[in-house]
């Protein structure tokens, strides 16, 4: 094997290596357990400061804001059995209430408090209750036949006036 040949296999070899090493650490850093509250109480000593998303529903009357922050929110979640205290800092969505179902995303503190920096919830079910009575809510698709007459941009008074 002459030198220009063995430099462009080692070249090769360590960008290999260096694209493996990336996607790794990538993906590593961006993965995350997924939980619902009873799993992650029946272990929570194996996941303390893991990158955690946890399903559960708010427990009724748990949500208090700090007056001080009002971006501050405590609340508890729980599954079947088990809750967990939730401190999340951020706006909340216009879904979170008590019962709603939510996943929060975040870590488990030594002292099982899990420490979300993200909140979502799920729609309620009345909406899908809605949708097999053939109602709809904002946001949703037209039934086909249903849909709103289309302007006629070549009749006066139509569409817009500024002209080019």
């Amino acid at each position: 094997m002459n030198h220009k040949k063995v430099k462009f296999a080692i070249g090769s070899v360590l960008v290999v290596f260096a694209i493996g090493y990336l996607i790794s650490a990538g993906i590593s850093s961006t993965s995350q357990y997924f939980f619902t509250v009873d799993e992650l109480l029946a272990q929570k000593v194996a996941y303390t400061g893991a990158g955690l998303k946890v399903k559960g529903r708010v427990v009724n009357g748990s949500i208090a804001r700090d007056p001080a922050d009002q971006l501050l929110t405590r609340f508890s979640i729980q599954e079947k059995t088990g809750k967990l205290l939730v401190v999340y800092k951020g706006i909340t969505p216009d879904m979170f209430q008590d019962g709603g179902e939510v996943v929060v995303e975040g870590t488990l503190s030594r002292d099982g408090t899990f420490h979300a920096n993200v909140l979502m919830t799920s729609c309620p079910s009345k909406y899908e209750a809605e949708k097999e009575e053939g109602k709809t809510h904002p946001g949703s698709v037209p039934v086909p036949g249903t849909e709103p007459e289309t302007p006629d941009f070549n009749k006066v008074g139509s569409g817009s006036k500024t002209r080019v």
